[in-house]
């Protein structure tokens, strides 16, 4: 169940029960009795906890033998996990502001305290070690505090869960793709010469936060890619003040983002009329990722996906190094990827319903570059496009 305005608890109880028993099974699989969570994604898709308070340390304890994770966190956020997520007041375990960027107290230690009070074992514990908010020192800290625990690394244990997207989750991803639809729309209405393009991001991020009628949106991981005439050969970099010429390419990546899922899009918008070779090769683009994605189904592989892309655009000459997508859904910043499953020729990931991609063929030829990308979701036989913008280039004379 999604809510209607956009607040307090995303979906069922059940629906997170249902979570929290898979996140269990695969700690079983591994002999793992402890799982400290650091990733916000993972503390949402398991709790609905989605505060700015990452900054800050915060922790979700998940252990074999105990009904609810364990939330810890700082003092003033506690009121926000009440209200955000089902877990009960014993279950909600914050710490003092003292602790917070102090020279005399360490929150790890707090988490220390709280875990031998509250779990009945601690023999083995899975830790996230690639996660971006899990640091050396909490790991050392951790290490020196528990010496008699083995330190298992969890990488991933629960974002490979959540590859596979329940129809509630779904339902969330298509209201997020309708946002990202309405971003390019007014991008593509408000992009002209001479305008700034710091001004035409203030566009994308009107609509990005506004979000349509019937679904208000929300910050994303990261801002805009914005780039404009030489920057189009350049993903990520970022906008300026300049003034936006005449007879360039405008490649604009973004997403809506509902409940922290996120549907991106990207696309390029040509201000005046591109010259034939940039036609060819945009054309080349259309026609390489409508080949990808007419091989989207149950049983193939991410590397099949990738396949027919590279086999279509080399009838080109062309050819993409990097991968041609990855997987999305649950998103804070820095990244609306989940870091598991990648279109690419060396990932044997079979494609199951559930699972959700954003295709992305960018295109960036050290002078030049070209984005028409697609979100979407395996279905039982085939796709479901989470967008619907035209996969086309933008041409606005």
């Amino acid at each position: 169940m999604t809510s209607l305005t956009g607040d307090g608890i995303p979906f069922e109880k059940p629906e997170f029960e249902r979570r929290i028993s898979l996140v269990k099974q695969e700690m079983e699989r591994r002999g793992i009795d402890t799982l400290l969570i650091s990733e916000p994604s993972n503390v949402y898709y398991l709790t609905g906890y989605e505060g700015w308070s990452f900054y800050v340390f915060q922790m979700l304890v998940v252990h074999r033998d105990l009904d609810e994770p364990i939330w810890v966190g700082r003092m003033m956020d506690v009121t926000s996990a009440r209200r955000m997520t089902y877990l009960s007041e014993d279950s909600l375990q914050p710490y003092t502001d003292d602790y917070v960027q102090s020279a005399e107290r360490e929150p790890v230690d707090f988490l220390v305290m709280r875990l031998k009070e509250l779990c009945p074992t601690l023999n083995a514990i899975g830790v996230e070690m690639g996660a971006y908010y899990y640091s050396a020192h909490t790991h050392a800290r951790l290490v020196a505090a528990l010496p008699q625990a083995q330190f298992v690394n969890a990488e991933l244990l629960i974002n490979w869960i959540r590859i596979r997207k329940s129809a509630a989750e779904i339902a969330i991803m298509r209201e997020a793709g309708k946002i990202s639809d309405a971003i390019i729309g007014d991008a593509v209405a408000a992009a002209r010469p001479g305008m700034r393009e710091c001004d035409l991001a203030a566009v994308v991020y009107q609509r990005m936060i506004a979000g349509t009628p019937e679904h208000g949106g929300v910050y994303t991981t990261s801002p805009p890619f914005l780039c404009v005439g030489e920057r189009s050969a350049e993903p990520h970099a970022p906008w300026s003040d300049r003034t936006i010429g005449n007879d360039i390419p405008v490649n604009l990546e973004t997403s809506g983002c509902r409940r922290r899922y996120h549907s991106p899009i990207s696309r390029t918008i040509f201000l005046g009329t591109p010259s034939d070779s940039y036609r060819h090769l945009a054309d080349a683009v259309v026609e390489g990722i409508e080949t990808a994605l007419a091989e989207v189904r149950p049983g193939v592989t991410c590397a099949d996906v990738e396949r027919a892309w590279q086999t279509t655009i080399a009838r080109h000459g062309l050819h993409k190094e990097a991968r041609l997508g990855y997987a999305i859904g649950i998103g804070f910043p820095p990244t609306w990827g989940e870091r598991t499953a990648s279109l690419r020729s060396s990932d044997m990931t079979v494609l199951e319903p559930g699972m959700a991609f954003h295709m992305m063929p960018g295109l960036w030829l050290g002078d030049v570059g070209v984005t028409i990308t697609q979100s979407f979701v395996v279905t039982e036989t085939g796709r479901e496009d989470l967008t619907s913008y035209p996969r086309e280039l933008v041409v606005k004379p």
